[in-house]
């Protein structure tokens, strides 16, 4: 018999194959190929190309590729469905479940994203992975986060309303004393986290044990004062092999929180949720993260993140001064931090940059309430000074979550009014559906007595 143009033990699948199921991993992709000139392109062709290289692959047979490998290894095309497009281009979602038996004795992040979002992105032309699937008996191998959103509100005796934090600036070059009166005075305004720069290192004018002891000590001060906790999340970022040995040193010497940008990787990230002697809430901070945007969505990234650890993690927002995604990608990103995921917590998003008071109900329209408002330059740098920047945000809050216009809850509150005069108050964009115009719809009906 002639051999199967297209591998059976790759194509003969579809969801109803295999889900519900715990042996699959599912990756959903946008691929699009263009071959100028070309009367046939082979769609299903590249797809076996790049699936193949997440699991068995060769470019030769070989005799230990048997047809048990195969089955038992071997991707699994689960969805082709064709976009459509001009002639010499083929564009489609596809579905590839990767056999979670390819880990079945050590489930690890590395040799997962492997499969994942490895060789494969070398075959389209473009391609992008747009949603992982993970099966609960594989979830169940992470701890995920030690606190998330129900921890992290604990710690801080807040049950519903956003958290604010402030971010240190300038991102480096301060001393400890400076960056600790820094934050003092943002805590006296009501901020319930701090957190370094994700730039900030080890200076010489800034070492990490005495910059950590410094702010402690300026926010237990200010906790005597005003009886509110504010965490700080003391930046851990380093060598791999140095990482984990800082964030239990910060843990002894009483942090209440880390620090851990994305470049250190997620496995590093894992490593930490899951070490019983790392005793504070992990911010996962995105920066490298961004660089893997054209191949991989937010999404995507962020149920890596809240899977391996993160106990709150940098979000996009279409009101940041740092735009990186579409209006869509942004909130499904929230949305997926938010989702019920077995027995992994909720974990809080943190849309930023550039955030200021004025764009506070929008925001908390798009996220909900377990949100976390991060600001720099929009809290200090308010015209009344850091603790007024702290008190405006706390003010916002407090109005959007009782349904007050902010230019109504700012006439007897000077703070909030300063912030809304040097930033300005934002309202989100409405679309009118199911109607020819907005004449026609029903809500610009003229009222009659």
């Amino acid at each position: 018999m002639s051999k199967h143009l297209y591998d059976p033990h790759m194509f003969n699948y579809m969801w109803e194959s295999c889900i519900p199921s715990d042996d699959f991993i599912v990756g959903t992709y946008y691929i699009e190929d263009t071959l100028e000139g070309q009367e046939f392109i082979d769609h299903l062709g590249q797809v076996e190309r790049l699936a193949a290289e997440g699991s068995t692959s060769s470019w030769m047979d070989v005799k230990e590729l048997t047809p048990e490998v195969r089955e038992r290894l071997m991707s699994k095309v689960l969805g082709y469905y064709e976009v459509p497009a001009p002639k010499g281009t083929k564009k489609a979602i596809i579905q590839l479940g990767f056999p979670t038996a390819a880990w079945d004795v050590n489930v690890n992040v590395p040799m997962l994203l492997l499969s994942i979002a490895g060789n494969c992105f070398a075959f389209p032309t473009k391609m992008r992975l747009l949603d992982i699937y993970i099966p609960e008996k594989l979830a169940a191998k992470f701890g995920g986060p030690k606190f998330g959103v129900p921890g992290v509100r604990k710690i801080l005796s807040v049950p519903d309303r956003p958290l604010t934090l402030q971010i240190i600036k300038p991102k480096m070059g301060m001393t400890p004393e400076e960056t600790a009166n820094q934050v003092y005075q943002s805590a006296l305004g009501g901020a319930d986290l701090c957190k370094d720069d994700e730039m900030c290192s080890e200076l010489s004018n800034s070492p990490f044990e005495a910059r950590l002891e410094a702010v402690l000590k300026a926010l237990e001060k200010a906790e005597r004062e005003t009886g509110h906790k504010t965490l700080y999340m003391v930046s851990i970022t380093d060598e791999v092999d140095r990482i984990q040995q800082k964030a239990r040193l910060a843990c002894e010497m009483g942090a209440t929180g880390l620090l851990l940008a994305y470049s250190a990787g997620p496995s590093m990230l894992r490593v930490l949720a899951e070490d019983p002697q790392i005793t504070a809430p992990i911010l996962l901070h995105v920066s490298h993260l961004l660089a893997l945007l054209p191949t991989m969505n937010f999404p995507v990234l962020a149920k890596i993140c809240r899977l391996c650890g993160a106990d709150m993690m940098l979000t996009p927002s279409i009101w940041s001064s740092i735009p990186v995604a579409s209006t869509e990608e942004c909130l499904r990103t929230s949305q997926t931090l938010h989702a019920p995921f077995y027995h992994i917590k909720p974990i809080f998003p943190m849309p930023g940059a550039g955030i200021y008071p004025g764009a506070v109900p929008p925001m908390l329209e798009e996220n909900g309430p377990d949100m976390i408002f991060m600001a720099g330059g929009g809290m200090l740098g308010h015209p009344m000074g850091y603790t007024a920047g702290a008190k405006a945000f706390r003010q916002a809050i407090d109005a959007a979550m009782a349904g007050i216009p902010l230019d109504d809850a700012a006439l007897d509150k000077p703070e909030l009014m300063a912030a809304l005069k040097t930033w300005g108050l934002r309202k989100r964009p409405v679309t009118r559906w199911g109607f020819s115009g907005e004449q026609f719809h029903p809500k610009f009906a003229e009222k009659g007595s």
